[in-house]
């Protein structure tokens, strides 16, 4: 794990669905950060839609605050890159964050100029051994939206240079200031254990949420879903690029 001074949130990230959905290059150019570069795998650009839970969630690894420990998310997020002292670092960018606490969306916000807002939200979760069916949904203008996976057999760890080990393993976020600055701040975790998932959607209308670029992406079966088994997780504080 990383250097505790410099961990400002540790919790653990569980129930991870994944849908992916392959988009036109030109529809990301307007929302990548300056100095990162548009990511893609064999020449294919994702975008994902990807919901999961907070747990047992710490400020500055020590520090829980009452009554936002344990919550979901939703993100609608795509992949970057960004050489620095010849290291490759492949991260995200996030078009929008959804989670049910006002408080956690503003932290955020202020923190790290991402996208969050607050929206009534639930989940369902079946899970065993071999199998697993994962249900994130939100409300939002009366209405209430939801992606869900089902997967079956053993999770495992992805193949090296796989499509599911580019989409599961990006380790940092960028996001874009108001100023126009860029932010970078590194996420820590063990590989996740996933398992491809047999059926999967999105259910609702995004076009409030998203726009209608992205609403039309989400209107039609992603490419690729999968559903991760998530780990301990560590967000570091952030600095501008």
């Amino acid at each position: 794990m990383a250097n505790a001074s410099k961990v400002f949130l540790s919790a653990r990230w569980l129930d991870l669905v994944f849908l992916n959905y392959a988009v036109d290059p030109v529809l990301l150019l307007p929302c990548v950060p300056p100095g990162t570069a548009l990511d893609s795998f064999d020449g294919i650009t994702y975008v994902s839609l990807v919901g999961f839970r907070f747990c047992d969630t710490k400020l500055w690894g020590k520090f829980s605050v009452p009554f936002h420990s344990e919550f979901e998310e939703v993100n609608l997020r795509f992949y970057v890159r960004r050489e620095s002292g010849g290291e490759l670092r492949r991260g995200v960018v996030f078009i929008k964050e959804i989670v049910p606490k006002a408080a956690i969306a503003l932290t955020a916000r202020l923190v790290y100029g991402e996208n969050y807002v607050s929206h009534p939200m639930k989940h369902k979760i079946v899970a065993s051994e071999h199998q697993s069916r994962i249900e994130y949904a939100w409300k939002h203008n009366r209405s209430w939206s939801s992606l869900h996976a089902s997967a079956s057999g053993a999770a495992k760890l992805p193949a090296e240079h796989g499509l599911e080990q580019y989409i599961t393993e990006h380790f940092w976020g960028y996001s874009c200031k108001k100023s126009g600055r860029t932010i970078e701040y590194q996420v820590t975790h063990a590989p996740w254990s996933v398992r491809v998932a047999f059926a999967a959607s999105f259910e609702g209308n995004p076009s409030a949420l998203y726009g209608p670029d992205f609403a039309n992406i989400l209107s039609r079966p992603p490419d690729s879903a999968y559903v991760a088994l998530g780990s301990p997780v560590e967000v570091l504080a952030g600095a501008e690029i």
